[in-house]
């Protein structure tokens, strides 16, 4: 059996990587990414929730790679647009043309499509969900968390990454592109999500 300390994020994006392992590494795991496996595969998210990418995520590398694999999948809800872009977050700006799916490209679409929605019905929040997939591909524990705001009117600040600069802690008055790691890494939908998920870590047995 795979050892249980050593996990893997089934992604390639870096600064994911760095949240898990600021919660992880001081509990005795290793986290690699995706990125640092040779033989990964690329594993088709085509759930209709973030539940079901996160659990693809996770059990369809666990196999393959045999291997402790962690699934996340997370994504912006706006309630004026009925819940998009949701899972669709990453490649938003693709649903629309051929343009590319960069941050810039989404956050852009998202203001047009809000476009004459006033700041008060622009309500939206974050959501992430994490699975963890045993070798055998058996989901082991598996949570959600999200983080309520709203969106700007316009990009503020630079920090973060995706929706970050549009969206607003509306108690704060600040974005999370304005707010910076160090509290976003105590109120964001992924981080509240990392502290569940750590709690049931611990409790799993692996065998």
């Amino acid at each position: 059996m795979a050892n249980f300390k050593n996990l893997i994020l089934g992604t390639h994006n870096a600064k994911k990587a760095g949240e898990l392992r600021h919660m992880l590494e001081p509990l005795g795991f290793t986290v690699q990414t995706l990125a640092e496996i040779p033989n990964a595969i690329d594993v088709v998210e085509d759930g209709s929730t973030f539940a079901e990418n996160a659990a693809l995520k996770a059990t369809k590398q666990a196999v393959h790679l045999n291997a402790w694999v962690i699934g996340e999948d997370s994504g912006l809800c706006v309630d004026a647009l009925n819940g998009e872009p949701g899972i669709f977050s990453a490649r938003y700006a693709t649903l629309e043309s051929d343009s590319n799916a960069s941050d810039d490209a989404n956050n852009q679409r998202l203001l047009r499509e809000l476009a004459d929605t006033p700041l008060g019905k622009r309500t939206a929040h974050y959501i992430s969900h994490i699975a963890i997939s045993d070798p055998s591909g058996n989901v082991r524990a598996n949570c959600e968390s999200k983080c309520c705001g709203r969106i700007g009117m316009q990009p503020t600040g630079g920090g973060g990454f995706g929706y970050d600069p549009l969206f607003e802690i509306i108690e704060l008055h600040k974005t999370f592109g304005e707010l910076g790691p160090n509290v976003k890494s105590m109120i964001s939908h992924r981080a509240r999500a990392l502290r569940m998920f750590v709690r049931m870590l611990r409790s799993i047995k692996a065998d």
